[in-house]
């Protein structure tokens, strides 16, 4: 088993980050068996398909990286490393652009959704994204990738371009690519604005007391969640009365979420009470999960050489088990290179 999953390092990590994918990430790693094995990457190279400023793409690798290590990613047990290092995922994305398909590409909804009206004007590199995203995980024989649902399609084009290479180049006996299957954690928590339970938690939300970031101090913490939008309503004993109640159900997901109860559990003991009563105790195990992981991503920071060196050692781990996969592809097409 190798399950291999990736983060475009945007800055400014959230609740949702964490409880949606990184602290999976950090079970997954956790709970590894013998033979088996995590490549965690930071998507830098995703990132320039949309604009952005060169120096705030440096800084926000770091600080990815980072809040992956505070938060529990342990580069001595899984391979941490960001793309751009590895310079086998762009090439391995050119020679899967023979492969890839313009039909296939016209249907990825993500397009659609980040050119908006100006497709015209958008990247190549966002239209090609997908075929990246195909590159990383085939590149390392990926028998697993950590999904949600926005990115389920991604992953059956990476499959479909994986067919139809091995199809195409290879033989039935002897497949160059592994079809990855996908991980949906059953503890992956949907994470809301604390300003609005239909709108997910995000770091482009205008109002910094949407969310709560891994760096916020413990004062920061509770004042964001004792402001958190609620209705009059105290909380039910089960869980369809937070039906129609988005606000109620964000907060009691979190808690839900924060001390691995059922959210029928956490009604089990609040149901009935008032938010002047939950939401202090909601703060206060935000607090003790988030005080540790704020401490050590500080520290951190403040030594851009570690962070380097661990990045570093990722890379060259991951270009090494990129290299027989790499071979295999250029062999299958029939391509020399020295």
């Amino acid at each position: 088993m190798r399950v291999v999953s990736g983060i475009q390092p945007t800055g400014n990590l959230h609740l949702g980050n964490y409880l949606g994918a990184i602290r999976n990430w950090v079970r997954m790693q956790d709970n590894l068996g013998e033979g088996e094995q995590c490549l965690f990457f930071l998507a830098d190279l995703h990132a320039i398909s949309m604009p952005h400023e060169p120096t705030e793409l440096r800084r926000a690798t770091l600080e990815m990286a980072a809040a992956l290590v505070a938060c529990g990613i342990d580069p001595s047990r899984s391979v941490l490393f960001n793309q751009a290092q590895v310079h086998a995922h762009a090439e391995l994305q050119w020679l899967l652009n023979g492969t890839a398909r313009m039909g296939w590409l016209n249907r990825m909804t993500q397009f659609k959704d980040k050119s908006g009206k100006n497709r015209e004007g958008a990247s190549v590199a966002l239209f090609t994204y997908p075929v990246l995203q195909a590159a990383d995980v085939l590149l390392y024989q990926a028998t697993h990738v950590p999904v949600g649902e926005d990115q389920k399609q991604h992953l059956e084009l990476a499959r479909d371009i994986a067919q139809k290479f091995n199809n195409d180049f290879a033989t039935e006996d002897a497949p160059v690519f592994t079809l990855p299957e996908p991980i949906s954690p059953p503890q992956a928590a949907r994470i809301m604005s604390l300003r609005d339970g239909s709108k997910k938690m995000s770091k482009s939300d205008p109002s910094e007391m949407s969310r709560i970031e891994l760096a916020d101090d413990p004062d920061t913490v509770m004042k964001k969640i004792k402001k958190a939008k609620t209705d009059p309503e105290p909380l039910p004993s089960e869980a369809k009365g937070l039906e129609d109640r988005p606000e109620a159900l964000n907060l009691v997901t979190i808690y839900a979420a924060l001390t691995d109860k059922s959210v029928e559990d956490v009604l089990a003991d609040f149901g009935g009470e008032g938010f002047g009563k939950f939401k202090p105790a909601l703060g206060e195990v935000l607090v003790e999960t988030l005080r540790p992981i704020s401490e050590r991503f500080t520290g951190l920071l403040e030594d851009r050489e570690a962070l380097d060196a661990i990045l570093a050692r990722g890379a060259a781990q991951a270009r090494q088990i990129a290299v027989p996969t790499l071979d295999a592809t250029y062999k299958a097409l029939g391509l020399v290179r020295g």
